[in-house]
């Protein structure tokens, strides 16, 4: 048994083909993402990878519809999304299988 902190890894990301990292796989990515009101991501899509987002605490907009604590959002591949956080809010991201870039950004939707 050991720990390591979330805030030693990169933008949240823990498990996934990066450093550092707590398992260093391409089968999986996982992240805990934390957001204050007003950040925004610009318009982005996945090739190959499918992302699983839990808002755990928030309200967020994707694509102009919002979502708060307890939604699941499915991004499949060739989705499109945006998103911005319209309150301070905590999400669990993960990412199968882990793609490393496979994120193809497109700008504001």
């Amino acid at each position: 048994m050991y720990k390591k902190r979330l805030d030693d890894m990169t933008k949240g990301w823990f498990i996934g083909n990066f450093e550092p990292s707590l398992m260093k796989t391409n089968d999986v990515e996982a992240a805990v993402k934390y957001y204050k009101a007003g950040d925004s991501e610009s318009a982005h899509y996945h090739k190959i990878a499918t992302e699983f987002t839990v808002i755990i605490s928030g309200t967020v907009k994707m694509n102009n519809v919002l979502y708060e604590e307890g939604d699941i959002i499915v991004m499949e591949p060739g989705d499109i999304t945006d998103f911005k956080a319209i309150t301070d809010s905590i999400n669990v991201v993960v990412k199968i299988p882990g793609a490393n870039n496979d994120k193809y950004i497109i700008g504001e939707i």
